[in-house]
């Protein structure tokens, strides 16, 4: 008994009790039991009352946080795994690498290269045709297409391949089928295409709309009709928002949930439309089926003072219906036929640029009709503001640098596509951006000596002559010029020429000792 008595109050000077519940399993540590003779007084009995637990509610914060505590126990914590882009796969061998591009749809049409570069780098799996079977009959009603398959249409025909595009441009980065690889380079790729068919489109447009106008206030109507604040509303007036938000209602979404996705699918939309039917079809869509009037007063720009625009049309003049040619190049062009620009310095730009092509016509004068008025054009590419715009708003390279920008966009960015098959669009964007910037541009009608012939005012001469800070930006202004006259004579083919052999954009010839 006293043994035990003596055992107890040394155990009791070790071992504290408390109603605190550790998270981690009671570890007592005895000491080195000293043994000395028990008396009474070293007897010490230690003990804490618990009170009895009482029942929380069961929406209780502090009930919800103690089993948060305690689910944090049970898990194990997770090992920590590098991302995906750090870790090396082993690289795929010969034999599966060409397996691969040669079952890849974009390699299965040779008749149309950019609407193949387009196509998703693999075929569309189960749960695309799921998606395609559920929405793509309500996507063309609304835009009013057939609602027969397009792959019942012949090989030779574009549109066979639009249900898969359209497809495509539905899948904006922010749903759930874009985190596929094949859907999210398609769309991507889709959409990197429209934003460049839609600034060529309403660039055309409104140079024949409004030929008197200068391109500033086009570009203000531009981005009021197309710009991203409203781009919601064209797709809510064609009944499109449900395809977007399947689980959301567009209207009660904040600013940047709502205008990215519209933004994205709306440009690869029209990417789609463009491939696959050109641009007759991309004007129907955006007037009937979205209903954009020019007109309203949401796009209209800011008020300008105008200066007086008068023609001077000759006699003879060779085309008087507003073509975009005639839109970027005046009928009283004529006045300046047979001056000192036209007899010196046109026979040298025109050699220069591999001027006239040869083009037969079945009637002689047509031919000749041409060429003069490219020599006519080709001398208001080269002529500055500074000189005539203050007469005549239309005697400079406004017009033709405003066309010839878009242009320029449009065959870089088809260019590029059929370039990189399998580069995402967001890729493809910045290399299109390096490579046409201003300041290249104007490099390379330098390395022509074609700044040379460039027409200024006197005042504007002398402020040039030994600043290029001044002089750069005009002569980028010229080199699109040069490509949007190029389109408005010859057509697509002519710019590519321009861009790619003349001036060689890319920078891919050999430079000449």
């Amino acid at each position: 008994m006293e043994l035990s008595s003596s055992f107890a109050s040394l155990v009791s000077d070790n071992i504290s009790f408390s109603s605190a519940i550790s998270p981690f399993p009671l570890q007592s540590s005895l000491k080195t039991l000293k043994l000395t003779k028990p008396t009474s007084q070293n007897l010490r009995i230690l003990a804490v009352a618990v009170e009895p637990q009482q029942d929380l509610p069961h929406n209780s914060p502090q009930k919800l946080l103690k089993e948060l505590a305690e689910r944090k126990k049970v898990t194990s914590p997770k090992k920590k795994v590098p991302p995906k882009k750090f870790i090396l796969r082993p690289p795929l061998d010969d034999k599966k690498l060409v397996d691969r591009f040669l079952k890849s749809p974009q390699l299965s049409l040779k008749s149309f290269p950019l609407l193949s570069s387009c196509l998703p780098p693999s075929r569309l799996n189960n749960a695309d045709q799921t998606w395609i079977d559920e929405y793509l009959l309500e996507a063309k009603q609304a835009l009013g297409y057939s609602l027969e398959p397009s792959d019942q249409l012949g090989d030779d025909n574009p549109a066979k391949h639009f249900d898969t595009l359209l497809y495509l441009a539905f899948q904006h980065p922010f749903c759930e089928r874009n985190k596929a690889r094949h859907v999210r380079a398609g769309h991507s790729r889709l959409c990197f295409l429209g934003q460049f068919v839609l600034e060529l489109a309403f660039c055309e447009f409104f140079l024949q709309r409004y030929p008197r106008e200068s391109p500033a206030p086009m570009r203000e109507r531009v981005f009021g009709l197309i710009g991203r604040r409203n781009l919601p509303k064209w797709i809510k007036a064609a009944s499109l928002q449900n395809l977007i938000f399947p689980f959301d209602e567009m209207d009660r979404l904040i600013r940047k949930e709502r205008e990215p996705p519209v933004k994205s699918v709306f440009w690869a939309l029209f990417g789609a439309i463009y491939l696959c039917f050109g641009f007759p079809e991309v004007y129907r869509v955006l007037f009937e089926v979205f209903g954009m009037d020019p007109e309203d007063k949401e796009c209209q720009p800011k008020l300008r003072r105008q200066l007086e625009d008068v023609d001077y049309p000759p006699e003879d003049a060779l085309f008087v219906h507003p073509r975009l040619f005639r839109a970027c190049v005046p009928p009283g062009m004529h006045r300046f036929r047979g001056n000192l620009w036209d007899f010196d310095s046109r026979p040298q730009v025109m050699q220069t640029l591999g001027y006239p092509l040869v083009v037969q016509d079945r009637i002689p004068e047509i031919t000749e009709a041409r060429n003069i008025e490219l020599g006519l054009g080709l001398q208001l590419c080269f002529l500055h503001p500074s000189k005539y715009k203050f007469e005549h708003p239309r005697f400079c390279f406004e017009r033709l640098e405003y066309v010839g920008q878009k242009i320029q966009d449009l065959v870089m960015a088809e260019r590029l596509l059929m370039k990189h098959l399998d580069a995402p669009g967001h890729w493809l964007q910045e290399k299109h951006r390096r490579i046409l910037m201003n300041k290249f541009c104007g490099r390379y009608l330098r390395e022509k000596n074609l700044h040379r012939y460039m027409i200024y005012s006197e005042q504007v001469q002398d402020a040039y002559e030994h600043n290029r800070r001044l002089r750069n930006p005009s002569t980028t202004a010229v080199q699109q010029a040069l490509h949007g006259l190029a389109y408005t004579v010859y057509g697509k083919p002519d710019v590519r020429r321009l861009m790619f052999e003349v001036f060689d954009f890319e920078q891919i010839q050999p430079k000449s000792v």
